[in-house]
């Protein structure tokens, strides 16, 4: 008999320990409840539009990620976009130094860089290129023979 009195009391005082805990966490519950939907009043009055601050932060970061791809993707672009220019500059160059030595071996009057239309076509817009984006970046210079164009843009566009 004194075993199984002992076994109720032990079961009683387990159960009340359980009892306390269950009571603890159920609580707590109700607290957190009630700060969500204090949070979520407090939101809708202060934010426009009911706009959630957690869900913005999240954009926010995507925004950031996807900033550092297009980033990446404007670096390769105005690389391969150098790389045209100089390749246009070395073709039009080598075609009027051929046309020029096709002039002299012909006994025609040989065409100097700044009478043909083309090369001073192509020199015009590299230079305004260079200059509008040097009005964007603020850097009055004009010496601009040695500077990459696109290094100047990117950094004035995108840093």
């Amino acid at each position: 008999m004194g075993h199984s009195i002992h076994n109720h009391l032990h079961s009683s005082h387990h159960h009340q320990a359980v009892d306390g805990l269950v009571n603890l966490f159920t609580k707590a519950n109700h607290d957190l409840t009630v700060v969500q939907h204090k949070l979520e009043k407090e939101f809708q009055q202060i934010y426009p539009d009911h706009a959630n601050p957690m869900k913005l932060v999240s954009r926010i970061k995507k925004v950031q990620e996807d900033l550092s791809a297009l980033q990446e993707q404007c670096r390769e672009l105005l690389a391969a976009k150098q790389d045209l220019i100089d390749k246009a500059r070395t073709t039009l160059v080598g075609n009027i130094s051929s046309l020029q030595r096709l002039q002299a071996s012909t006994g025609v009057a040989v065409t100097s860089d700044s009478q043909d239309p083309a090369y001073t076509n192509f020199n015009k817009i590299i230079d305004e290129w260079t200059a509008q984006v040097r009005s964007r970046k603020g850097d009055v210079t004009e010496d601009s023979s040695s500077e990459d164009v696109n290094q100047l843009l990117f950094s004035a566009i995108v840093a």
